[in-house]
């Protein structure tokens, strides 16, 4: 292995929110985030956000990116807890409490004051940090469950940090996806912000819940007042420009450039999504030989990361229905669609299908319909896709294909309308 050349690491970040030095763009909605919470917080006022967006869209990268701010310039402590592996308040709680542990890694002084405060919480030290100890977070959260204790927590803490410039908290409760659904916590979050606005000192506390539109609608249907309490703050796909200037960003932090060919390919089969451009993005970073990305490094890059999208995004029947001989006229014809249009007429399809294809048109929607991945929408003969990662897959394995075979594509990507051609770049 002595002979392969070390490229160094990839400035690309597929399965994890993007490090805050890495973050572009969502101008509009961080100043959103960080004069109406984030600054209403600082001056003592308690605000609810809820950062809602597709999978894929970079809700959680924005919110780190703005704690990140909170914590540096405007005096909150930041804590982000992920509530993937909760099922219950008992969950919710213990996540609250192990990430409050860990919290302070952007301010040193804070995060010492914490872990000295919390000290019973901590097990085994090691070069390299601390693990939790699990048997005492799982004895002392249950307390965390009621909204009382838990804006007592936060007040003491505060308490102690005041002399570290701390004016409050700002909670990001991320990955909501299994708890959602649970009428407890609907009541758990609307108690929380209830009791400490009649509160005669209230916790400066900027409590952001991260997920779909669709979780949050659950919460509502759990327990309606749940909707009121929210600021909500919705993240669209990235404009070509935001596309644009974060590979060029990202590239020319590693010293690689990008061609204006090359950035053309890059953001139009992204489709203002960053997690499809950090798949891409980093496809490109390894595709490249010579520091420069260009039109053959681009294309060789959307042909792995259609791939990748495919094995890791999408179900694995899904997956395998997607790529069956039988569909893909089919596909090709729904994909010719804008990547962003989520949802197609049977008639808008049909119309471009041949005989045969027209007969094997109903079992193709019954397939994807038992699958999971489109529903009968409000309108006879519409559907809808459920997932989007599906439907970017579809988007870029046959745009590819088309481009293969010299045929030009002018799909329009969701904000901008139609975008030129790759063949006369940008």
């Amino acid at each position: 292995m002595s002979g392969i050349e070390s490229k160094g690491k990839s400035p690309f970040y597929p399965d994890q929110p993007v490090p805050v030095e890495f973050f572009t763009g969502r101008g509009e909605q961080i100043e959103h985030i960080l004069q109406r919470g984030v600054g209403q917080v600082a001056a003592g006022k308690p605000v609810t956000m809820f950062v809602e967006g597709e999978y894929g869209i970079g809700k959680s990268s924005i919110a780190a990116f703005t704690q990140r701010q909170a914590e540096m310039a405007y005096g909150l402590h930041g804590i982000y807890a992920t509530l993937g592996t909760a099922t219950d308040l008992q969950g919710v709680a213990e996540q609250i409490l192990a990430a409050t542990v860990r919290s302070g890694a952007f301010q040193p002084q804070r995060g010492e004051r914490i872990r000295n405060w919390l000290a019973k919480f901590i097990g085994e030290q090691h070069f390299f940090g601390f693990s939790l100890n699990l048997a005492a977070l799982k004895q002392d959260a249950p307390n965390l469950r009621l909204v009382g204790n838990l804006l007592e927590f936060l007040a003491q803490m505060i308490a102690r940090l005041k002399d570290t410039g701390t004016h409050g908290v700002f909670l990001i409760l991320d990955e909501i996806n299994g708890i959602a659904d649970d009428p407890s916590f609907a009541h758990f979050l609307k108690g929380l912000v209830d009791t400490n606005a009649l509160s005669r000192e209230p916790v400066p506390l900027l409590l952001m819940l991260c997920g779909v539109e669709e979780r949050r609608w659950e919460l509502v249907r759990r327990h309606e007042p749940v909707g009121r309490i929210f600021d909500i703050v919705t993240i669209p796909p990235m404009t070509d420009e935001e596309m644009r200037d974060f590979y060029a960003a990202s590239f020319e932090s590693v010293g690689m450039t990008v061609r204006k060919e090359a950035m053309a390919i890059l953001t139009r089969y992204a489709a203002g999504f960053p997690k499809i451009m950090q798949v891409i993005g980093n496809a490109a970073y390894w595709h490249d030989r010579d520091g420069g990305v260009d039109e053959g490094d681009a294309e060789s890059a959307i042909l792995s990361a259609s791939e990748e999208i495919g094995k890791k995004y999408v179900d694995e029947q899904v997956y395998q229905a997607l790529r069956s001989t039988d569909y893909r006229a089919i596909l090709e014809k729904i994909a010719k669609l804008s990547p962003t249009d989520m949802t197609f007429t049977k008639s808008q399809v049909e119309a471009g299908l041949t005989d045969s294809e027209k007969r094997k048109f109903g079992n193709f929607l019954q397939r994807m319909t038992r699958l999971g991945v489109i529903r009968a929408g409000d309108v006879r003969g519409q559907y809808t896709f459920i997932l989007r990662m599906v439907r970017l897959y579809i988007w870029l394995q046959t745009a590819h294909e088309r481009r293969l075979h010299g045929e030009r594509d002018t799909a329009p990507t969701a904000r901008q309308g139609n975008i030129p051609s790759i063949d006369r770049g940008i």
